[in-house]
């Protein structure tokens, strides 16, 4: 493995080619803790049509040479109304003012060499382009006690505050989808951080 990662922001057509190693690295990452997410590749052509059809998302690629080892995708946050109107109800934020960083996901062997600061740093440049003054991004919540924790696990806290971003009081999302350990779908909750651009 090399160390010199490539870190692309793609629109248009190239994000569109990449879509199909997003959904599948999507499936592999989300498999670990804390997702634990049984993933398919049906679902996930049609969670990522979302990406299709915005003329404002962005994939940001980690490239290993021409390999996809990583990827994070973001939208402007009014894509997904549907899904997060009632998460931010009450907050006092309009969903036209936020840019949505949805999810980052990179293969294990590539972790530690600075590629989620490569990721937020290429989609918090793309919102500012775009004119947005706030991103935002949500994280599932799991019991301290769950049977699947890892002993060694450090959540991503730490980086997140790091990187100016904080939760944002009462905005949770609820989800549902399979467990690895599970026969079907239950509903996670999500909490939304957020910072201002």
């Amino acid at each position: 493995m090399t160390t010199r990662i490539r870190i692309e922001a793609m629109t248009g057509a190239a994000l569109e080619a990449a879509l199909a190693d997003v959904a599948r690295l999507r499936i592999k990452v989300f498999r670990a803790w804390p997702y634990l997410y049984d993933g398919d590749l049906e679902y996930e052509q049609s969670y990522l049509q979302s990406y299709r059809d915005s003329d404002r998302a962005v994939v940001v690629g980690a490239f290993d040479g021409d390999r996809l080892v990583g990827a994070s995708t973001g939208a402007p946050l009014s894509d997904h109304a549907d899904d997060f109107a009632a998460a931010f109800a009450g907050t006092g934020i309009d969903l036209t003012d936020v840019f949505y960083c949805a999810e980052s996901v990179l293969l294990p062997e590539y972790r530690g060499l600075g590629v989620g600061h490569g990721f937020f740093d290429a989609r918090e440049a793309h919102a500012r382009k775009l004119g947005f003054p706030k991103c935002a991004f949500c994280g599932v919540q799991r019991p301290a006690d769950h049977p699947l924790r890892p002993a060694d696990y450090a959540p991503l806290d730490p980086f997140w505050n790091k990187r100016g971003y904080a939760p944002l009081p009462g905005a949770v999302a609820h989800f549902s989808w399979k467990d690895i350990d599970q026969q079907a779908e239950t509903e996670k909750p999500l909490q939304f951080w957020i910072r201002d651009l």
